[in-house]
């Protein structure tokens, strides 16, 4: 691109749609867009609330309903200032939890006086009783805007899906739409206007296309499992356009293909992130903006990783400057770096293993990057540029797929079918639980998803971040069969002194120091053998399985002190058929009494010079080997 040309957003494949549908561009032009207003209001107070109240934040008071004539449950207090919050809800066996009846969340301004909740006076409230502990201005942004994006996704129309189990694991991706059911920031999406949301949001199922640039290789960083592979995928996804934009610019700057990587961009990160971060280049033509590629996408539950349409290519995870969930989506070069690092070592310890190779035990392995290196600019733009352009190529789940075979996100599991309002109708699973049977098919499940878990931690001392949207359910008629893990970029973490064969330990890139001094649960590598424990305890049993066991006790009456039986039996089921490992049974005790969990709201109030952790109660330490327990 010469000097005088201008750089121009480009318009994808959704902006037709939006235009030809006024109302669709103008977010909240009806009334009817307001429908969920309350209910959605409620859940995010009560989401927050419900944190709070776990997070050990502020003092309550809680009474069992059956004092009042009710089964089990529990009525919650809270006292802020004048305003007293009240709530039902349900303290439960898993981990002590606290799960709240969102639309039961009523304010008691004076006795016998119930209101609606307010989010800001909820907030002002928390405020005031906070103190000298002023709630960050960003933590109240992303409350809002997870309201507002909530609000907006609840008003687009739902699909009509006669059998919503039989769609793909892909086409899911969309259907499941009620997020993290713990982070109160479930949905904030900071960065998106509601246009954008419209346009990338998950919810919404719009098809989009990735833009390309061409970034001189002193610039740029790249690895991949297999390097040709990663040329030929490029020239593949980018398309034929834009591989002749290419040649055009090659030859204008008098070059060869070897001194340029080709990046894939979202078109968000490039009208919102990229134009500023890298004008200097584009404006000297060394970096220069190549077109929409040919492959059309849509986005996952993650919103920056996208799924091909109609097609077994790679999944394509980018770099995006907007924050969900309290994270800020960026990619950074060393995981980047790492990826497929970290893919072949995972490949190889399989391969290797008698027994994970025999089980096809299913990694959707990051098979290929590329990233702007931070380090080839001036110290002065490293903020700038620092993450801002990314992409991680992730195997398909249909690779991995046999005749007759479906995938499911494991989050998905405790989520509901809905009708045309969006409202819930039943468990996604009922159908799947009533074939099979409750009891054989909760078995089952607990099985396939618990056994690579911890056969990685206890065969090979490796902690995985296998939390429910990390997970994928390969199933057939809803039988579970085996599942897939993802997410190893940064979702794994090891001791190497406590790795079962060290010698195959990766050559990974650290971490750098200015990364590290803003997140410090960003790494890897440890010596301390707990932390690589509670890293796989914390995401799969404390997050993925918890919530399942809640669902199922709620909407099935499967105990969760059962649950927790059957995951104990899993476990120690692997223990016998490996006594190999009894070492490491006892290093990665996960029969421990108590484990160490992050606090996240905590983190949001109160900051990381402390780490925000909460030690909770073990479910599984009942049923720890030589004891016996009432189930």
């Amino acid at each position: 691109m010469s000097s005088h040309e201008r750089v121009m957003p480009l318009a994808s494949a959704s902006d037709a749609k939006a235009e030809a549908r006024p109302c669709a561009a103008l977010p909240f032009a009806h009334a009817s867009d307001w429908r969920h207003h309350a209910r959605i209001e409620q859940r995010v107070a009560g989401q927050l609330l419900q944190t709070l109240l776990y997070e050990d934040v502020l003092p309550h008071g809680a009474v069992a309903e059956s004092e009042a004539g009710g089964c089990g449950a529990t009525i919650f207090f809270l006292t802020l200032g004048k305003r007293r919050y009240r709530v039902s809800g349900w303290r439960c066996h898993s981990f002590r939890l606290i799960r709240l009846e969102h639309s039961s969340l009523v304010v008691e301004e004076a006795e016998d006086d119930s209101v609606p909740v307010s989010l800001p006076q909820f907030l002002e409230d928390l405020e005031t009783a906070l103190g000298d502990v002023a709630i960050q201005p960003g933590f109240v942004d992303e409350l809002t805007q997870t309201l507002i994006k909530d609000m907006q996704s609840s008003a687009w129309p739902v699909p009509c899906h006669a059998s919503p189990q039989a769609l793909d694991a892909d086409a899911l991706e969309q259907y499941f739409t009620d997020a993290h059911s713990y982070h109160p920031c479930y949905k904030s999406r900071l960065g998106f206007s509601l246009r954008d949301n419209q346009r990338y949001g998950p919810e919404f199922a719009q098809p989009l296309r990735v833009v390309w640039l061409a970034v001189p290789t002193r610039l740029a960083h790249r690895g991949a499992t297999d390097g040709l592979a990663l040329a030929e995928r490029i020239a593949q996804e980018a398309g034929p356009q834009v591989m002749a934009s290419l040649d055009d610019y090659l030859a204008r700057r008098q070059m060869v293909r070897d001194d340029v990587v080709l990046m894939p961009v979202h078109p968000w990160q490039w009208e919102n992130a990229l134009v500023a971060a890298l004008y200097p280049e584009l404006a000297r033509g060394e970096v220069a903006l190549l077109g929409e590629g040919g492959t059309t996408y849509t986005a996952q539950q993650s919103i920056r990783t996208l799924a091909p349409q109609d097609t077994q290519q790679p999944y394509l995870k980018l770099a995006m400057s907007m924050t969900n969930t309290s994270s800020t989506r960026i990619l950074a070069r060393h995981t980047v770096t790492n990826a497929p690092v970290i893919t072949e070592w995972l490949q190889r310890l399989i391969a290797t293993d008698e027994t994970a190779s025999a089980a096809g035990l299913v990694i959707l392995g990051e098979v290929a990057g590329v990233a702007l290196d931070e380090r080839a600019f001036p110290d002065a733009r490293y903020h700038d540029v620092y993450g801002k352009v990314g992409a991680i190529w992730r195997q398909n789940i249909d690779e991995f797929l046999q005749d007759g075979e479906r995938a499911v996100p494991f989050n998905g599991l405790s989520q509901f079918t809905r009708d045309a309002e969006g409202m819930p109708v039943s468990p996604f699973i009922a159908p799947w639980v009533e074939h099979h049977g409750l009891d054989a098919w909760t078995r089952q499940l607990v099985h396939v998803a618990t056994w690579p878990i911890i056969h990685l931690l206890f065969a090979e001392g490796v902690g995985m971040e296998s939390h429910g949207q990390n997970i994928v359910v390969i199933h057939r008629d809803g039988w579970p069969l085996r599942v897939a893990l993802k997410d190893f970029h940064d979702g794994v973490r090891f001791s190497p002194s406590h790795l079962a064969r060290p010698e195959l330990a990766p050559d990974l890139e650290p971490v750098p120091e200015r990364h590290a001094a803003l997140n410090r649960n960003s790494f890897i590598v440890t010596d301390d053998p707990h932390a690589v424990r509670d890293y796989s305890c914390d995401a799969f049993f404390f997050i993925a399985l918890a919530e399942m066991a809640i669902f199922l006790q709620r909407h099935f009456g499967l105990q969760e002190s059962r649950f927790w039986a059957m995951a104990a039996d899993a476990i120690k089921a692997y223990q016998r058929a490996h006594p190999q490992h009894a070492e490491r049974y006892r290093c990665f005790d996960v029969f421990a009494p108590w484990w160490e969990v992050e606090a996240l709201t905590r983190r949001r109030l109160f900051g990381d010079d402390t780490p925000q952790i909460k030690h909770v109660p073990n479910p599984l330490a009942a049923f720890a080997p030589g004891k016996e327990a009432a189930c």
